[in-house]
């Protein structure tokens, strides 16, 4: 089900830009930037988040640092769509840690993941071992990156 689009002022938009550049400004580090008391900001951020416009809080990691040296985005095509196997693939792919993203698509390809792995044993492991003997599986296409050019950025608000 898709959720409705909450309105939003300016106000709500300047506060949802700041927090997600720093999700740990504080009320008051908030105000003094927005021009409003530290108790609207709080009012203001319970809202966004009862409503579900702040769907949560994370850390974002740094790969390098926790030793994760291959990022790659892996094509799935499949050869069964029914129901049951794509629950099946679903549940395969929710279980896998390397996996960090994971998306259903229109063209060729049914879907693409976005691993996180030590290195290219690990990324052989995941496609040779995990993926493709899957039964729905039919072909699986992946690309290393090389760089990134632009790190993973806020939504526009």
């Amino acid at each position: 089900m898709q959720q409705s689009r909450i309105a939003l002022d300016d106000i709500d938009s300047r506060l949802l830009a700041a927090l997600q550049r720093d999700a740990h400004l504080t009320a008051q580090e908030l105000s003094e930037q927005l021009n409003l008391s530290a108790s609207q900001i709080s009012r203001r951020r319970q809202r966004l988040e009862n409503t579900g416009v702040i769907a949560g809080y994370s850390a974002r990691l740094s790969p390098k640092a926790v030793g994760l040296t291959v990022q790659a985005f892996i094509q799935v095509q499949m050869e069964s769509h029914a129901p049951e196997r794509a629950r099946e693939f679903a549940t395969l792919i929710s279980t896998r840690p390397e996996i960090t993203s994971a998306w259903t698509l229109t063209g060729e390809a049914d879907y693409l993941l976005r691993a996180w792995c030590d290195d290219l044993a690990a990324l052989n492991h995941l496609i040779h071992d995990i993926l493709l003997p899957h039964p729905s599986v039919s072909r699986v296409q992946s690309q290393i990156v090389m760089d990134q050019l632009k790190a993973d950025a806020p939504l526009p608000t």
